[in-house]
């Protein structure tokens, strides 16, 4: 599928890029999507202040060597 092709990159505070592998795509996707349905980060269209941190913790609870932060990477 054009899914498992796709690259995505994220810059951090010295310019140097991290390629995201689909492993890492797909347990974002999921983590956002429990961070949703638990609720306390809901804010009408967008998340509260302080889901990216949330969103780091389950992250490296996941993929604990992937070293995602929340900034810059899910910033």
């Amino acid at each position: 599928s054009g899914f498992s092709q796709l690259s995505f990159s994220s810059q951090n505070s010295r310019g140097t890029k991290r390629k995201w592998n689909l492993e890492e795509d797909v347990v974002l996707v999921a983590c956002m999507v429990d961070l949703y349905n638990i609720g306390t980060y809901n804010a009408d269209t967008r998340f509260k202040a302080g889901y990216l941190n949330e969103l780091e913790r389950m992250l490296e609870k996941v993929l604990p060597h992937a070293t995602l932060k929340a900034k810059p990477n899910l910033e």
